[in-house]
């Protein structure tokens, strides 16, 4: 195992149906790009809800540092996969149980 041990997050919203890709491409043909979990539900609440990164970081459960690392990755797969036609899914973390 590296690094520090994952903190648990809180995601409000279900993702797991999604999935994105380029108009008028078959999806086996695409190269793909895949979100965390905790990467989307950033978006949502930076992006779609319009939230202040500390508010986001307090709703998930983790630092504005950390909140901000998930955003900017979030930001850099999106672009990504417009920039170079790409498939998006959205990778559900495993619960442990």
């Amino acid at each position: 195992m590296r690094g520090r041990k994952r903190i648990k997050r809180h995601i409000d919203a279900d993702h797991s149906e999604i999935c994105f890709k380029p108009c008028g491409l078959r999806r086996v043909e695409l190269e793909s790009v895949e979100l965390l979990e905790d990467e989307m539900e950033a978006l949502r609440l930076s992006d779609f809800e319009g939230l202040y990164q500390q508010e986001c970081a307090d709703k998930m459960g983790i630092s504005r540092s950390t909140f901000s690392r998930i955003l900017e990755k979030a930001h850099t797969k999106i672009s990504d996969a417009l920039l170079h036609s790409k498939a998006i899914k959205i990778k559900i973390q495993e619960k442990k149980i």
